[in-house]
């Protein structure tokens, strides 16, 4: 395949001047015709990764305290979402690369990015999401929500044997998105369907009134009296705001980062993109499982296409596919995802209730079962435990896959020693990679509480969410054809949610040093 310069000019030498491999030459192909197996493309597995500690932990724990006045920050994220994962897909469609392989194409290089990302993704990858499996164990175990202050040893014990156990769905498969696949699309329509049918029964007209309002109740914050004050309203009426509840904005802006996916983990669409062979990612390969991996393999560099009518007519069907995927699957799912938990938390969990850092996963399987009473209130223990289970442990996984993904294309592509490797050899380093976050996550859980977790990776997730919206924005306006590039609202929309994310981080950081 010859080599072409990003802009369509003139040819650039092998290597570029950021140290990475020039793209290789190909052929856009057409976009196959819709069926309902797209809606089971990557919107399904990022929905999957989007039903985790954001809906299941913090959400109940901000609406049992405050009701549903404060789900408007999560509506914000999902919408600021959408537009990163539509435009970190457009890299992607383009070239066949993930979007934190462009990154590195950009000045000052490979280097100051891998340098700069690498001391980010640490934080944000704390593994708060294996606490509350643990949580679920325990339970089922005791039959009854494990006391924080007496068994804090059995909990690190069982937290210890998830980490051992969730890497193996990602040892099967032929390819690693096909078990995530898989796996993801059991839990969404157990998870939605189970918690839809308990909201059915237990929740009240006013309960799904005030989520609904929720989401729409936009500048409400906690104030220090354990009420919620809207912004917006105060400021018209002329009124000075009331002293804010410091603790519970924190609790507030992890909501914002963990609701959705979040952090870099966002930047996962971008494999699956690849994986499901839409646009160019069909000419890259694919990441291969250690067990039945047969023949698959990845290349070292993206292809990208010349924009002809005819390929540009192909490429906008391509994009269209995007958004589509992302209209009909993630964003419905996601917010079915936030409203549900949060509908069951109103309905059988006292207003006011101050979870504890063990029990956030459980008190409502508790308060579910407390409500019906009975066998009958035994058996939706048992299916609400069931539930918190298949959301942690299935997004353990997708949230270190998308870890590992990040780190085997950035090392792929942008290390020499790593592009010498036959393309099939990607899977060891991508097992390398595992392995060394097992390392990383059982020494952080030796001594960290769940809870201290949960807050510091949520929000560095703001931070690098923030900064990775506006990286991918100078990506595909400097390296992509004119013809390909956003257009001028795409690029404003795309700018507005990078400032959003790194405004609630600025936030949480004023809190933590103003007190």
């Amino acid at each position: 395949m010859s080599h072409v310069d990003p802009a369509g000019g003139t040819p650039p030498p092998r290597e570029s001047r950021t140290g990475l491999p020039a793209w290789n030459q190909g052929e856009l192909p057409a976009p196959h015709r819709r069926t309902w197996r797209d809606l089971l493309g990557p919107g399904i597995v990022m929905a999957g990764a989007s039903l985790g500690a954001g809906e299941w932990l913090l959400g109940p724990a901000v609406t049992v305290r405050y009701g549903g006045a404060l789900l408007w920050i999560t509506l914000l994220t999902l919408v600021a979402q959408y537009i990163y994962n539509v435009e970190a897909s457009r890299y992607t469609l383009a070239t066949g690369e993930g979007i934190m392989t462009g990154k590195l194409r950009l000045k000052p290089g490979s280097r100051f990015w891998t340098v700069l990302y690498a001391v980010i993704d640490f934080w944000t990858m704390l593994p708060y999401q294996l606490a509350g499996v643990a949580v679920t164990l325990a339970a089922l175990f005791l039959d009854r929500i494990p006391n924080p202050s007496t068994e804090t040893d059995l909990m690190r014990t069982l937290t210890y044997v998830v980490l051992i156990l969730f890497p193996i769905p990602l040892i099967f498969g032929g390819t690693i998105y096909r078990m995530i696949k898989t796996l993801v699309m059991a839990k969404v329509f157990y998870v939605l369907g189970f918690t839809l049918l308990v909201a059915c029964f237990l929740a009240s007209w006013s309960d799904v009134r005030e989520v609904l309002l929720g989401f729409v109740s936009f500048g409400s914050v906690p104030a220090a009296d354990g009420t919620v004050v809207n912004v917006f309203s105060q400021l018209a009426k002329g009124q000075a705001l009331p002293e804010l509840d410091t603790t519970s904005l924190q609790l507030f802006t992890a909501l914002a980062a963990i609701a959705g996916v979040g952090g870099l983990t966002q930047t996962t669409i971008c494999a699956y993109i690849r994986e499901q062979g839409w646009g160019m990612g069909g000419k890259v390969g694919a990441i291969p499982s250690a067990v039945r991996g047969l023949d698959l393999e990845l290349a070292h560099t993206g292809t990208v296409f010349t924009p002809t009518p005819t390929a540009l007519e192909r490429w906008r069907g391509w994009l269209r596919m995007v958004r589509l995927d992302q209209w009909l699957v993630w964003i419905p799912a996601s917010l079915i995802g936030l409203a549900l938990p949060a509908l069951i938390s109103l309905a059988v969990v006292p207003r006011g209730t101050v979870a504890d850092r063990w029990v956030l996963a459980g008190m409502m399987a508790e308060g579910a079962s407390t409500r019906v009473g009975g066998m009958l209130g035994h058996l939706l223990w048992h299916g609400m435990l069931l539930c918190g289970f298949l959301i942690f442990f299935p997004v353990v996984i997708t949230t270190v896959d998308g870890f590992l993904r990040r780190w085997v294309d950035i090392t792929w592509t942008s290390f020499g020693r790593f592009r010498k490797l036959d393309p099939q050899r990607v899977k060891w380093i991508y097992y390398g990679f595992l392995i060394a976050y097992l390392v990383m996550a059982g020494a952080f859980l030796s001594f960290a509480s769940p809870l201290w977790l949960v807050i510091v990776s949520a929000n560095v997730m703001n931070f690098a969410l923030g900064l990775s919206c506006l990286h991918t924005l100078a990506v595909n306006v400097r390296l992509l054809p004119p013809p390909l590039r956003p257009s001028w609202p795409s690029r404003i929309a795309l700018g507005l949610s990078g400032l959003y994310f790194l405004s609630l981080a600025g936030l949480t950081l004023s809190i933590a040093i103003l007190g």
